[in-house]
Formats: structure tokens, C-alpha cells, sequence
């Protein structure tokens, strides 16, 4: 059985989870700027919360291409209240923090964070695996080249599939090495990669199947589904429900969303389709 420890509650991933995107930066590519005050976050973690996510994602870094890099000072103070904000009144929410800062996972986990999501799988910072094992929080390892700043210029691989099975293989081994327990892999839809790159990784998700460590797919509203449909991040909800429906077929542990409701109907209806 999969499953991961949040904060001493486990968390059987053999049945499909939902993670509800909370971006509270100005400028993330579908969502940025929308949550303006306390009062719209609560709104928008309790619809979720409802609407079925197992899981928060709080992402106070922008990492869609070419996103302005800030300072860990401003990412703490734009994560940090929020953190506090929604375990005070949610207590019960498992809050996953998206950074790639060791010292941002580290402040947000005591602040009561209980899972990492690193979009660099802890190549960007040295710190983080020895954090993520002083912790043991569960840690989600994203496959990327290069940074948000750089990573366009590195999209080219001969095999993108096999790259990235090579890439986990050795970033699984590195974080096994630190005592690192739950882990989960999410192929980086985007990130240093093509439309192509993209589908053909989707289309080979089932062989990402490593080490028994869960797969998280993050589709929800980007450019591999707008730019195929002629649309845009607005008008992409169709698409992205279409694209969870394959990568849940394909394996998928975890679906990473903007609308958990419509992700969660497809857990369910892909469920009593496996009867």
C-alpha cells in the first residue's frame, strides 16, 4: 500500500488523491494576483476543503517561465501568515508547501506545513534534503533543468522520458541516502519542456512507476492544453479534466489543480470504472 505520514495522520495514496492550488503570488500564469486578503483565502481553502482536496499546495514563488525570483524574505512573508491563517481555522488541513528554499520548508514545517513540493528536487538548494530528513515530512521531487528564470533554454533531450526516469533514479537514491521516507516524483509538466515533451511524458506516465514512490501530475490549465486547443489558461478546465483522466489511468497518486472539484468527480468516476 502507498501512503505517507502527514504530521503523524497516514494518508493511503492507493486511492487517487486531489491537491488544491493556492498561489498567493502576484504573478503565477493562471491564478496570479486573484487573492487579495484573508477573508478570499479562507474562501477559496474552504472550498477546496469541501470540494475533496486531501491536500493545500501554498506557493509564494512564482515559478511559471521567466517568473521573477524574490528574495526568501519576501517568499517567508507571503507563505508564513497563510500557513497560520488556515491551520487556525482549518486544523485539520494538510498544508503542502511549494518552494525550493530550504529555509522556507524548514519555517513553514514548524509552523505546521506537513509535506515539501520541490520544484527542483533539492539540486537548487543544498540544504533542502537534510532538512527534509531532520524533519521527515513527506517530499515531492519535481523533475526540471536549469531554474523558473533559465529552464526554457533547456528543454532538449534526445529521449525526454528516459532523461527523466534517470533523473529520479538518481534524485530517489540521493534522498534515500539522507533517511528520506515518503517520497513522491511529478514528472515537471512544463518545466524545461515542450508541448511534445509534455505529451509524450503523459503518454508514458505508467513508466515512471519507480521504486514504488507515488506520482503527483500537475496538467491543470497550462500551455501544453491552451495552446493545443487554440484557448487559453481561462478556457482550459475541459482539457485539463481530460488530461487527469489519462494520468489517473496511467498511475497517478495525486492530481495537482486549480478546480478540485471537477478533479476530484474524475477520481471518482475513473474509480467505479475500475469497478
Amino acid at each position: 500500500m502507498k501512503s505517507i505520514n502527514c504530521k503523524g495522520k497516514l494518508i493511503d495514496l492507493s486511492i487517487p488523491r486531489v491537491m488544491g492550488i493556492l498561489n498567493i503570488t502576484p504573478d503565477s500564469f493562471y491564478d496570479g494576483g486573484k487573492i487579495k486578503n484573508d477573508s478570499e483565502i479562507l474562501g477559496l481553502a474552504e472550498k477546496m476543503l469541501t470540494d475533496g482536496a486531501t491536500f493545500i499546495d501554498i506557493g509564494g514563488y512564482s515559478s511559471r517561465p521567466g517568473a521573477t525570483d524574490i528574495s526568501v524574505n519576501e517568499e517567508l512573508e507571503r507563505v508564513l501568515p497563510v500557513v497560520t491563517l488556515l491551520l487556525k481555522n482549518f486544523p485539520e488541513v494538510i498544508l503542502s508547501i511549494d518552494t525550493f528554499r530550504a529555509e522556507v520548508a524548514k519555517k513553514a514545517i514548524e509552523a505546521g506545513a506537513a509535506i515539501i513540493n520541490d520544484i527542483s528536487a533539492g539540486v537548487l538548494d543544498d540544504q533542502m534534503l537534510k532538512t527534509i530528513a531532520d524533519y521527515q515530512v513527506p517530499y515531492i521531487m519535481m523533475h526540471m533543468k536549469g531554474s523558473p528564470q533559465t529552464m526554457k533554454e533547456f528543454a532538449d533531450y534526445k529521449d525526454v522520458v528516459r532523461e527523466v526516469l534517470l533523473y529520479f533514479s538518481e534524485r530517489i537514491a540521493t534522498a534515500r541516502s539522507f533517511g528520506i521516507n515518503d517520497l513522491i516524483i511529478d514528472p515537471g509538466f512544463g518545466f524545461a519542456k515542450t508541448i511534445s515533451h509534455n505529451f509524450e511524458l503523459l503518454r508514458n506516465t505508467e513508466k515512471l512507476q519507480i521504486a514504488d514512490v507515488p506520482i503527483l501530475i500537475g496538467v491543470s490549465r497550462k500551455s501544453m492544453i491552451y495552446k493545443t486547443l487554440d484557448t487559453s489558461a481561462a478556457d482550459a478546465l475541459n482539457g485539463t479534466t481530460v488530461l487527469n483522466a489519462i494520468a489517473l489511468q496511467k498511475g497517478a497518486s495525486i492530481l495537482r489543480v486549480h478546480d478540485v472539484k471537477e478533479a476530484v468527480e474524475t477520481v471518482k468516476l475513473l474509480d467505479a470504472l475500475k469497478g
